[in-house]
């Protein structure tokens, strides 16, 4: 049962009865990832067994949401990471919707089996140059499903019913940024940087001259698309990680940030 009143944090909902608190992050998941995965929307269960479990525990400020259809999915249908921060504004840590159907390539585990944490513990460089000749962008094993447009308002109406005017988010690729930002989100943080290095891809630019083929992933039509331009500074292009970046989304609104002017997904 959701109560009348949402509470307005994090903390506070995983505060509440389990039921409550359930139904409340229930809201989370959109309706056509139900229908589409035949997931049943009251049980949340696919095919008889749990296809949606939550990690919210009392005297926390965490919510980790998984979606899976069975529990021997290597890889969940929806994963979201959420959290309260020290200001009281609600942040998402990581969003990920999977394409179960689509070829899965080991960009998160290293050849020692090692987790690479998103390339900045270790890479593996075999499964990433498959990834990208496939179509994926850093931090992909699977492509999605093209579904950040239709969640949006979904969250934002989540966010809106805990009282909030906006929520923030942290790009972990250049490739986030971009999407982030033709979704209408705003930067707290990182907005100059996005913009120098949009003109250090253009002809002449330090990121452009360093497009010198010395790796798959620095090819020099790299700089033309947004996918190309994440490949090459994940593989450390600009000689510094890309980190340090925060965005914000206010409900209802649309920014109208454009850093790469349109540039070629």
């Amino acid at each position: 049962m959701i109560p009348d009143k949402w509470p307005d944090s994090i903390r506070g909902i995983n505060d509440l009865p389990t039921d409550q608190k359930h139904a409340l992050y229930s809201t989370l998941i959109p309706d056509w990832l139900f229908q589409e995965y035949q997931i049943d929307p009251a049980t949340h269960e696919y095919q008889g067994q749990d296809a949606v479990r939550f990690v919210c525990h009392k005297n926390t400020r965490v919510l980790e949401l998984f979606v899976h259809r069975t529990p021997y999915d290597r890889d969940p249908l929806m994963y979201m990471n959420m959290a309260d921060t020290f200001n009281h504004q609600i942040l998402v840590l990581l969003v990920v919707v999977n394409d179960p159907a689509a070829p899965r390539f080991d960009t998160d585990v290293d050849t020692n089996g090692n987790p690479t944490q998103f390339g900045t513990a270790s890479r593996n460089i075999s499964a990433e140059i498959a990834a990208m000749k496939d179509g994926l962008a850093p931090g992909q094993v699977r492509r999605g499903v093209r579904a950040f447009r239709r969640a949006i308002p979904v969250f934002e109406q989540f966010i809106a019913r805990m009282g909030h005017a906006l929520f923030l988010i942290e790009p972990l690729a250049y490739h986030n940024a971009i999407t982030f930002e033709r979704y209408g989100f705003n930067y707290l943080r990182g907005l100059k940087a996005m913009q120098d290095i949009h003109g250090d891809f253009q002809s002449g630019g330090d990121a452009a001259r360093r497009l010198n083929g010395s790796t798959p992933f620095r090819m020099p039509e790299a700089a033309a698309t947004v996918r190309g331009r994440s490949w090459s500074i994940h593989d450390g292009l600009l000689g510094y990680p890309f980190t340090g970046f925060q965005m914000y989304k206010r409900i209802g609104h649309h920014a109208a940030i454009n850093t790469s002017s349109d540039l070629q997904w």
